[in-house]
């Protein structure tokens, strides 16, 4: 059962990064659709970074990705 877990929030991260590569690397937080897991799960694999604007935060593609 652990796989398909596993399966699926690869292939959702995956939506994910297409979405913010689409985006052009970046996207509001509040803006985005995506569970609290999937985002943190790309945060751990540092894939994504959170961004403070002062008005807000913004979720990118991490430059060494």
């Amino acid at each position: 059962m652990a796989k398909t877990i596993d399966n699926y929030v690869e292939r959702t991260s995956a939506r994910l990064l297409h979405s913010l590569s689409r985006s052009g690397g970046s996207i509001p937080l509040h803006r985005i659709q995506f569970s609290e897991t999937i985002i943190q799960y790309l945060l751990d694999k540092k894939r994504v970074q959170v961004q403070n604007t002062g008005c807000g935060f913004l979720l990118e593609i991490a430059e060494d990705f």
